[in-house]
């Protein structure tokens, strides 16, 4: 089955650049290889606009091939100039290690890791970063490099550019991650590299390392950079970033950031965000309407199970079916637990407004009750209300709403 990878990839969206086709077709065709995508460790989790390149190790897997995932614990300590103004600030060793820790619990959502010819593997490449003898490193790799050719890659271009410091620190990431393939081949035989298009120059570097140290028959394949179609970047939202790991946006938040998707993107990240048939994605990409809802509620649950399982996939529609079709609360939305005491006192709405996440600041929480984006059991609200006993319904509860999709229980503790 590994032949059909490349034709997946490009039914479904995934292909932006490769290099020598043909080439990576012959390859394929002789049984299971080995592709990996390195992964900084900047945060606790990844965001959805990190998923296309998982979903690429996915299909890389589900096609009979071998998945590493390359987590940068040595890369991470650089920062990786691409499409950055500016140097990300420094992490300690602990933090980036808490950060690996986190961001391993999503990999395992979406690929089968183990000793077997096409199960996952997952690296640090800092066990080969940091060993590194420096003088010795420079003698060995650095004289493969031309300045002049990595003046011309975006990752360092743009920043010249736009006169914005770019340090020696960050000047060797492109290095680095050129050695990362070159240590891959050489150990874990792996011929490919994939990532987004922003990766492509330290792609083709990395290509053209291993070239110059002997090996020819290793590839680069990149995926397009994703935006909505009304240009958003994918991964962020109005609320913040769209987290993976569920202690940071919760299964039914992760939901309606799909049933939310635009009409214009439903086909689209059908394709790319499940593993519903193409057929079936063209039967719901030609729904017009409002029937076009019911296409975002299948992309909604079928992109959640995927991430959260099926069973937080089918709880999270049935909460949103309970709430937006139904008694107009369900006992699934995310709970906020106050103290009697509290209660007792009343309780800024502008507190809870922030501490619900429906606003980032208290200014913000303001500016949307300011603006009737806020109600309270179905009802208008106060900038200066505070909330206790007497809005408690008889359930036991106090309904927070955010405009029509977002909602929060708040409940005694």
């Amino acid at each position: 089955m590994s032949q059909d990878f490349i034709q997946i990839i490009k039914e479904r969206g995934f292909l932006h650049q490769m290099t020598d086709e043909a080439g990576l077709q012959s390859l394929l065709n002789q049984g299971p290889q080995t592709a990996y995508i390195g992964f900084d460790c900047t945060a606790k989790s990844l965001h959805v606009g990190s998923l296309l390149q998982i979903m690429l190790l996915r299909w890389w897997q589900k096609t009979g091939n071998k998945p590493i995932v390359l987590m940068g614990g040595g890369t991470t300590k650089i920062g990786d100039p691409s499409g950055k103004d500016e140097s990300r600030p420094p992490l300690t060793d602990q933090q980036i290690q808490d950060n690996m820790d986190s961001l391993g619990k999503v990999f395992a959502s979406f690929l089968t890791f183990g000793d077997g010819p096409t199960d996952a593997i997952r690296v640090n490449n800092d066990d080969w970063l940091s060993p590194l003898h420096y003088v010795k490193f420079l003698r060995d790799i650095a004289p493969h490099f031309s300045i002049n050719r990595m003046l011309t890659m975006d990752s360092v271009k743009l920043r010249l550019e736009r006169e914005q410091n770019l340090s020696l620190l960050e000047f060797n990431y492109m290095i680095l991650q050129a050695f990362d393939f070159v240590q891959l081949h050489q150990h874990k035989n792996c011929r490919v590299q994939m990532g987004g298009s922003d990766q492509w120059g330290n792609i083709i570097q990395g290509m053209e390392l291993n070239r110059r140290l002997g090996e020819k028959d290793v590839f680069g394949i990149t995926s397009p950079l994703m935006t909505t179609s009304s240009g958003a970047k994918m991964g962020k939202t109005a609320n913040g970033a769209v987290w993976l790991n569920a202690d940071l946006l919760s299964p039914y938040d992760y939901w309606q950031f799909w049933r939310n998707t635009e009409d214009a993107d439903v086909g689209k990240f059908l394709k790319l965000f499940t593993e519903l048939s193409l057929d079936e994605i063209a039967t719901l990409e030609a729904l017009k309407d409002a029937q076009i809802n019911e296409a975002k509620k299948i992309l909604a649950t079928e992109a959640t199970a995927l991430l959260h399982g099926r069973a937080a996939a089918d709880k999270a529609a049935a909460t949103a079916a309970d709430t937006f079709t139904g008694s107009g609360v369900s006992e699934n939305l995310p709970v906020i637990l106050v103290s009697t005491q509290e209660l007792e006192a009343g309780i800024p709405i502008v507190n809870l407004v922030v501490q619900a996440g429906f606003a980032a600041s208290n200014g913000e929480a303001r500016r949307l009750i300011k603006g009737n984006g806020v109600k309270v059991n179905d009802g208008p609200v106060k900038e200066d209300a505070r909330l206790g006993h007497a809005e408690m319904t008889p359930e036991g509860y106090i309904k927070l709403s955010a405009g029509k999709k977002r909602h929060a229980l708040i409940k005694a503790s």
